[in-house]
């Protein structure tokens, strides 16, 4: 299949994936710390990846390990916890829209720091998406008075920290397997997530017996796996096959899917959302059409 039409296709299955992995963050917080559900994810996606992906390490050589961990931490350890901390205060759909800054700051990251070519069009497509994503800030917080929006700033840094994974992976390990890549980053970010797992008491009987966890690790499980794991093979797959703006913005269509599930769980919704959703898919396709903008 030509990777024109290949990049697609993976855009629109990591939207959908991503795009619910806000809901299970906040299913897996009823019996569970924001530590844990960070640690649990990390951990979970690492047994997925040492089982399939194990022999793919073959493919990493001395030198490339330590971009390896700088991708494993920035664009996943970090993020983990900072979006798990973002929902203790935060609805889960909102999140995700806040995480639609990924592709303008990807975009800033490139241009500042990787030498990355300064594109008319796809900085207006990114700021048409950007305007979409601001007025469904402002609908939340309308809509949402007594939610702590300083706890944004979180996904702000979040959204940095992909930012830079993305612009890492395209210049420093592009030829690498995006398998081989992603099992690396769990393997290197294990052992960490473990020892914050432990710190938090998680290991006590207390914990274990509580009748909320049992269900809250089922849904951590499905993120860490799904929504982490085999998201993130993907997702390295299309950088590689594209470029780190149409790879990050993928976050544009997440709170399409994120506002959906949101809305089935009870989070408020409005028209405004609905419309600015629309506007965020507009910029998506003005920053990967062909055609120049003048």
């Amino acid at each position: 299949m030509p990777k024109q039409h290949l990049k697609w296709i993976y855009l629109c299955l990591l939207a959908l994936v991503w795009g619910s992995s806000f809901i299970l963050i906040k299913k897996g917080l009823v019996g569970l710390t924001a530590l844990q559900v960070g640690s649990l994810r990390t951990v979970f996606a690492a047994l997925f990846l040492l089982v399939i992906g194990f022999r793919s390490l073959k493919h990493i050589k001395g030198k490339q390990w330590k971009w390896i961990a700088f991708s494993g931490f920035f664009g996943t350890f970090f993020p983990a916890y900072l979006f798990s901390f973002a929902e203790t205060e935060i609805d889960s759909a909102i999140v995700s829209i806040l995480n639609s800054t990924t592709p303008l700051l990807s975009m800033l990251v490139g241009i500042a720091l990787f030498e990355a070519a300064f594109v008319r069009k796809k900085f207006i497509g990114v700021m048409v998406g950007l305007a979409g994503t601001t007025a469904l800030i402002w609908s939340g917080a309308s809509v949402n008075p007594d939610q702590n929006y300083w706890y944004s700033l979180l996904v702000i840094l979040a959204s940095l920290f992909y930012g830079f994974n993305a612009n890492v992976i395209k210049k420093h390990l592009q030829s690498l397997p995006a398998l081989a890549i992603t099992t690396g980053n769990f393997m290197v970010i294990a052992i960490p997530a473990l020892v914050v797992l432990a710190t938090t008491g998680f290991f006590s009987t207390e914990v274990l017996v509580a009748p909320e966890v049992p269900l809250s690790l089922f849904y951590i499980a499905i993120l860490g796996v799904i929504g982490t794991g085999a998201a993130l093979i993907v997702f390295n797959k299309l950088i590689q096959i594209s470029d780190p703006v149409f790879s990050t913005s993928v976050t544009y269509l997440v709170p399409i899917v994120a506002l959906s599930w949101g809305f089935l769980d009870g989070e408020k919704f409005t028209f405004i959302q609905i419309l600015s959703g629309v506007i965020i898919i507009v910029g998506v396709l003005i920053v990967n059409s062909r055609k120049k903008i003048k």
